[in-house]
Order: structure tokens, then sequence, then C-alpha cells
């Protein structure tokens, strides 16, 4: 494996494009007093194209990207970006984070710093880690799949062939949402290869409750309950992503005020801001690093895709399957990501850290990333060697 460095640089031209896509805006009739309750809200959505027309600086996001090192090589003829930061410790323990969907690699960046070098951010030299973030193929500068049937278990094995290349045949993980989809494909296969696995949103894989499994507690029946009730306020997204995600695709990629729109409303519904303003959360530049990480790479199909392609590859547990790899959990404030503790027990039979962020939605890392950094950091702790 011979990784070869990346500098990131969007054309002039594709900017340039954005811009006049952006001015020429067909926008929709609206509802005035329709708040979220239809989907992404019409006044934060026209200052946010605004914005993205007029005032953000990309050459400034690009410029903090590139104070990473990016990289990209070729695993089984597909070219995976990736970022690699050494640890400045005494031992660095080697670590994967993965990110979700609609997101890209830039959701962990201020993580990095923390977990490379925690004594710059008052921790403990001893808990500094290797850090590698790799980018799921079919999102930003990671290759698209071009063929039929990739899904996360070959990702799986891209992850663990790029660990191994970098020299770490053994690797921690703190991942959420599709990254758990790989890590559950992962830990079926190679559980030898992870020291330890860390999430904000436990769940995945789900267990077997065929006969003679264990009566579901009462917990357990109102988070199936509440999962019921999200699937039909929320599930719409996935519904069409898993069944037609080429029709949906077509508009996303030609038009960036539809891929705002799609985008923004998982990010404000995902998150929950108390104060209801979704700029308390994340900066606007932060969210435009998002959407035009996707515009520019022509993206947002492909990582869509793959939730077409989950639905058609994956294989339920046995009713004796269990994980026995040291297992992490500090769960975010979304209900339904806080799945009860026995029901996670049911699969994982190494669960070494049980805790909740006070503050920080399904995309805490970028929102809260002092508060992952202490999670990831105390769970790993005890498994250094």
């Amino acid at each position: 494996m011979q990784p070869e460095p990346l500098t990131v640089t969007i054309p002039q031209d594709c900017l340039d494009d954005l811009r006049r896509r952006l001015t020429g805006a067909r926008w929709m009739q609206e509802i005035p007093d329709a708040g979220w309750d239809y989907g992404t809200n019409a006044g934060f959505l026209r200052t946010l194209i605004d914005y993205w027309r007029d005032g953000y600086d990309w050459r400034a996001t690009e410029s903090f990207i590139n104070t990473f090192n990016n990289q990209r090589v070729d695993i089984d003829g597909m070219g995976i970006h990736f970022i690699h930061e050494r640890g400045t410790g005494p031992n660095p323990l080697p670590i994967l984070l993965s990110h979700g969907w609609p997101s890209t690699f830039y959701e962990m960046l201020r993580l990095l710093p923390l977990l490379t070098n925690p004594a710059s951010h008052g921790g403990d030299p001893g808990d500094a880690f290797d850090v590698v973030v790799p980018s799921i193929p079919g999102y930003p500068f990671s290759d698209q799949p071009a063929t039929r049937g990739f899904h996360y278990g070959h990702v799986a094995e891209q992850w663990v062939a790029l660990m191994e290349g970098l020299g770490y045949p053994r690797f921690g993980v703190h991942t959420y949402d599709v990254g758990r989809s790989v890590m559950s494909m992962l830990l079926r296969t190679d559980a030898q290869r992870i020291i330890g696995y860390h999430t904000s949103e436990p769940g995945n894989p789900s267990p077997n409750l065929g006969p003679g499994s264990a009566p579901l507690t009462e917990a357990e029946r109102a988070y199936m309950e509440a999962q019921r009730r999200w699937q039909a306020q929320e599930g719409g997204y996935m519904a069409l992503q898993t069944t037609r995600p080429h029709s949906l695709g077509y508009g996303l990629t030609d038009s960036p005020l539809g891929l705002a729109a799609w985008v923004i409303e998982k990010w404000f519904a995902w998150t929950e801001p108390p104060s209801g303003n979704l700029l308390d959360s994340f900066s606007m530049d932060d969210l435009l690093a998002t959407l035009t990480l996707y515009w520019a790479t022509g993206t947002i199909n492909s990582a869509n895709r793959l939730y077409f392609e989950r639905a058609r590859s994956a294989v339920p547990l046995g009713p004796d399957e269990r994980i026995a790899v040291p297992y992490g959990v500090t769960r975010s404030t979304q209900a339904i990501e806080r799945v009860p503790r026995e029901h996670v027990e049911r699969v994982f039979t190494n669960l070494r850290h049980w805790a909740d962020f006070e503050r920080g939605g399904h995309f805490v890392a970028l929102e809260e990333p002092e508060l992952v950094a202490t999670a990831i950091r105390d769970f790993f702790r005890p498994l250094r060697s």
C-alpha cells in the first residue's frame, strides 16, 4: 500500500458554477408559519443560501482541511481518502474515527488535535492516539462505487486493509451512524483486530429476539415503541434512499438549494438545539463546509445509495451470536439514540463504559468535540498495554 499526499483544491470554475446556481435558485411556495414541521425552515434556508452565495469563504475551509495530513490510497482498485495524524505521547494508541450521514470526514477535524496531543489541551500525554479518519467510499474525496452491490461489508474490509497498511494490525474505533453499520460487519468478521470500540449511538447490530431470547424489559419495550414512532415521523428519507436513491439523486446533484434543504433538515432534527436555533450548535461555516464538500465532489447520491445496498446485504445476528470486543458507550442527547443498556448487552458481552453526554446531538463530534475526546480517552485508558 502506497498512500499519496492529497492537497484539497476545489477548482474555481466549480465554485463559480455553484454561485451561479445559487443566484438562479427557484424557490417554492411557502407556508409562513411552517417552522421546521414541514421540513427545512424557509427563513433559515434563505439565510444560509444567501451566505453560501455571497459570504462563505470556501478557501478558508480548504486551508483548514489542508492543515491535516490528507492522503489517498488504492485499496482493491478503489481510491480511499483518509487523514492520518500521529500522536504526541509515550505510546499513542491507534484509533480509527468514522463519520456518519449526512456528514463527512470534516466532522471529526476538531476532535483530532484533542486526541493526538492531549497534553496541549489540558490532558495527559499518556492518553495520546494515532488517529486515522477515512472517508467512506461514495463520500467526498474517496471514489464512488461504480457497480451494484458495494456495501458496508466491503468498507469494513477496506478499513482493515488501510489500518494494517499503515502499520496498525490492531486498533481502536470510535464511530456512530453509518459508521456503526461498517463496524457491525467488521466485528463479525475481524473482531480480533479491534482493541476497543466506542460509540455515541449504540444499538447496531440489533439483537436476535427470536425463540429462546429473554423477554423484553419495560425499558426495551418503550424504546422499541419509540423506534416505531421515529420511523413513522422521521424515516421518510431512509425509505426513499433505501428504495429509489437515484430518483432523489438527480435533483440533489443538480441543485445546491435542494441539496441544502435535504441535508440541513437532518442536522436540525437530529440535533434538536434547545434554543431552536441550529446556529447555537454549529457555525454557518461548518454547515456549509459539509454542503460544499458534497456539492463539489458530486457525492451526495453515492453516499445515499449505500442505504440501498445495506438493505440488500444485511445479515441478522444468529440466536447465539454475541460480540466480545471491549465496548464503550457514551450516548448522545437524542432520545432515539438512548438505547437501554440491557438491550445493548444482549449483543455486547464486554461492556466496559456506559455514560451519557450532557450536551450534543447526533453530530456530537463537531458540536462538542471536547466532550467526545474526554469520553474516548476515559474508555480506552484501561485498554492500553
